[in-house]
């Protein structure tokens, strides 16, 4: 996996999120957040990804949250999630 094929991963998720129905504040706003950090661990610094990721737990572990809580709810997204949380273990962040 690459950052190409996240990058398009993260324009689903987005575009998902713009086509699902009405959701809880909080779930959205953890989704766009969850969004924004990958975003910010895929900057260059360095060779260490993992050195981008923020304080508050691991992205891998977020996104496996935010997975649980839309299985039922929002199920294509809930993929999405996991296609995520694939993609980023491969890329060892």
């Amino acid at each position: 996996m690459n950052r190409e094929e996240l990058q398009q991963l993260l324009q689903r998720l987005q575009q998902g999120l713009a086509d699902a129905p009405p959701m809880d504040a909080e779930l959205r706003a953890s989704l766009l957040r969850l969004d924004e950090d990958i975003r910010q661990a895929l900057k260059p610094q360095g060779n260490d990804a993992a050195a981008n990721e923020p304080e508050d737990g691991s992205l891998q572990e977020r996104a496996q949250a935010l997975e649980t809580r839309f299985e039922a709810e929002h199920p294509t997204l809930a993929g999405t999630i996991r296609d995520l949380m694939d993609t980023l273990g491969k890329m060892g962040i």
